[in-house]
């Protein structure tokens, strides 16, 4: 049986959000939201070197865009999720369903 590596909440996180900004997200709006949705305080470069380490893995791809002179003359890089990072996040939340599955925990009751 081929092992498959699983995500860690973080990375999980990160590919969420890029699912829900589409593709061509970037590194300032991938973080922003994430702060946003998720409430919590979260260093810039943690989102980096996640975006980085998931491209790694084959889950991201990126590609740089144009210079823009807002940025000083710098370009943007661009994060697209791949299928396998689509799988990836699928597998996630179907084994976090299975997991939690019909407990008790007064999700949904008043």
């Amino acid at each position: 049986m081929r092992k498959r590596s699983s995500l860690g909440e973080f990375e999980l996180l990160v590919l969420a959000t890029i699912v829900r900004l589409g593709d061509r997200a970037y590194g300032a709006e991938i973080f922003r939201e994430l702060e946003e949705q998720t409430g919590r305080d979260i260093a810039m470069g943690a989102v980096y070197t996640t975006l980085y380490r998931l491209e790694e893995k084959g889950l991201l791809s990126s590609e740089v865009g144009e210079a823009t002179p807002v940025r000083g003359g710098r370009a943007r890089r661009y994060f697209s999720i791949e299928g396998a990072g689509v799988e990836a996040v699928r597998r996630s939340v179907q084994a976090l369903g299975a997991l939690i599955g019909d407990t008790h925990l007064g999700w949904g009751t008043t």
